[in-house]
């Protein structure tokens, strides 16, 4: 008997650069939860001394998160698991958690997904949009500039149908600053 199916959920960069093989791409929502720039950057899109901002899903009752589902090929969720807790728990500052997942087509299903810790140093929920700006537009770090992170999010939810007015305006507001 198979291993049961293993869903990621994907909200930022897993959707535009998933980085493993899957067999199924879905659209999907998950409730109680927020795409928030809300973590500091230490590694990927800032460094120590000049932190970048990237997003995670941050708790709130009332929220719901609109990203994408992927289905893993049986075949590969080990490698895929250990690919994620090396790209995900770089800093500690994400939690991963199997949180039920709503599928477009109305099935609900486990899907790992990766929260951010609200304990944890990197946390900065709250931060004012035009703050975000400021720090997006300049931070830069080991995967590249936090720009590209924040176009590359916003362009793809776009590319979705996936409203998302807070990065929106974020990504029209660092376009304009950048000139």
């Amino acid at each position: 008997m198979g291993q049961s199916p293993l869903w990621i959920f994907g909200y930022g960069s897993l959707m535009w650069n998933p980085g493993f093989d899957y067999s199924e791409r879905v659209l999907a929502r998950l409730p109680g939860y927020a795409r928030s720039f809300c973590m500091r950057s230490i590694h990927h899109r800032g460094t120590e001394d000049d932190p970048g901002l990237v997003l995670a899903l941050d708790a709130h009752k009332k929220a719901q998160c609109h990203g994408l589902a992927f289905r893993v090929h049986e075949a590969q969720h080990d490698a895929t698991m250990a690919y994620l807790r090396e790209r995900e728990l770089i800093s500690s500052a994400y939690l991963e958690k199997v949180l039920d997942i709503h599928l477009e087509d109305g099935g609900v299903t486990p899907a790992v997904c990766y929260v951010v810790d609200t304990e944890h140093r990197q946390y900065c929920g709250g931060l004012p949009l035009a703050e975000q700006a400021e720090i997006i537009a300049h931070a830069v770090g080991g995967r590249g500039p936090n720009t590209e992170y924040l176009y590359n999010t916003a362009d793809h939810l776009a590319e979705l149908g996936i409203a998302d007015p807070d990065l929106t305006w974020l990504a029209e507001n660092v376009r304009r600053r950048a000139g």
